[in-house]
């Protein structure tokens, strides 16, 4: 049987581009010597542009969830008080590990598939007169409902508020690919990983650190070790580590950034916006039901309601057959939706053929479809 390319449409992790996959192809290097120590801190250099900060930011070995438990155990101690926005599997996530952790956690849920009202979490921050909330653990981009929040509206009126709680976010699967100002949006920490924006297999936990944040670390009490976030830092500064890392995703890093800033950040966010609004109107135009409102959807996945009739299983089956993977849709919304992901090296020719594929996937299961209405609607709405 003749190979073919699989195309990796889930939320993450992401298709590799070639290039990176060559630039992890060498041989090792000594974790302890002057090549690694010039690849360390270039790969630093570069994430602090992608990041938009003037802060620390640090790589540790691990996944999205670890680094969102070394942003918990770094700042906090137990019975401390966090607020917890939750609104899908996800945001749900972040509040748990605090909990945990031995933090006393307080839950402003909205609604799933819905982005969270900015004034519902600054009303609570201005009802908290004496400074109880230490953090705010708030997710960027939901992938299990596909909904972007406005970051940048809670982490500027936290400042107008001048409320001490610390505002921790997770990116992972938005940086590099959709805005996100961590200095000038007064974000604390900004947690994400190797395996969507940044185009790389699974394996590193990246997370920004503020001064504030580090005034937090001196008092923290929860316990750490692999995850103390000054021994890395300080090692790291020396363009050393105090533990093994994985140097071949550090070489498709360096790789990596050097693509990000050869098309420039802010058309990377430009494309990936452009190519959410196709794919949401693809959806449309083959009379689908898209998941969060237009205002509201996430620039990296897009979620479709799964219509009458059509059973996930099946229609997952049908696109294996032809090569391409989606996510379905988990916990409460499983069975419900199924979720294209469209993140990192992604463009127009391969979401064309993509949403044929869909299109035709759902037509051999009896969905009533007109011919090529996915592709039309895509290419009348990914286009500037």
């Amino acid at each position: 049987m003749t190979d073919r390319r699989v195309f990796l449409q889930i939320p993450g992790p992401t298709n590799i581009p070639p290039r990176i996959l060559q630039a992890m192809n060498r041989p090792l290097v000594n974790h302890r010597g002057p090549e690694f120590e010039a690849l360390m801190k270039e790969c630093l250099s570069g994430l602090k542009r992608v990041y938009k900060t003037e802060s620390d930011v640090v790589i540790f070995p691990g996944s999205g969830s670890g680094g969102l438990e070394a942003a918990i155990v770094n700042t906090l101690s137990p019975g401390d008080k966090v607020l917890s926005v939750r609104h899908g599997v996800f945001s749900e996530r972040f509040g748990d590990i605090a909990a945990a952790h031995g933090a006393d956690v307080e839950k402003i849920e909205a609604e799933w598939g819905r982005a969270v009202d900015p004034a519902q979490v600054l009303d609570r921050l201005e009802k908290d007169a004496h400074g109880s909330i230490k953090a705010v653990l708030l997710s960027h981009n939901e992938t299990s409902t596909c909904v972007i929040n406005n970051v940048e509206a809670i982490g500027r009126g936290m400042a107008e508020l001048k409320h001490p709680a610390l505002l921790m976010v997770d990116a992972v699967s938005s940086l590099a690919m959709a805005d996100l100002q961590t200095d000038a949006w007064n974000i604390d920490i900004v947690i994400s990983a190797s395996q969507k924006g940044l185009m790389l297999p699974p394996g590193l936990a990246i997370l920004s650190f503020s001064e504030k944040a580090w005034e937090a670390y001196k008092t923290a009490k929860m316990a750490r070790w692999f995850w103390d976030i000054k021994r890395m830092a300080d090692a790291q500064k020396q363009g050393r580590v105090p533990y093994t890392i994985p140097t071949s995703l550090l070489f498709g890093l360096r790789e990596a950034l050097t693509m990000i800033e050869a098309e420039g950040l802010e058309n990377v966010f430009t494309r990936h916006t452009r190519l959410a609004r196709g794919v949401r109107a693809a959806a449309r135009e083959m009379g689908l039901e898209v998941l969060p409102p237009e205002e509201e959807a996430s620039p990296t996945v897009t979620g479709v309601k799964i219509p009458a009739g059509i059973e996930w299983t099946s229609l997952n089956a049908a696109l294996l057959e032809k090569g391409v993977v989606m996510g379905g849709g988990l916990a409460k919304l499983q069975g419900r939706i199924f979720r294209l992901g469209h993140m990192g090296w992604i463009f127009e020719t391969e979401l064309t053929g993509i949403l044929a594929t869909l299109e035709s996937s759902l037509a051999g299961l009896g969905y009533k479809v007109e011919a090529g209405s996915a592709v039309k609607g895509f290419k009348r709405s990914a286009v500037i």
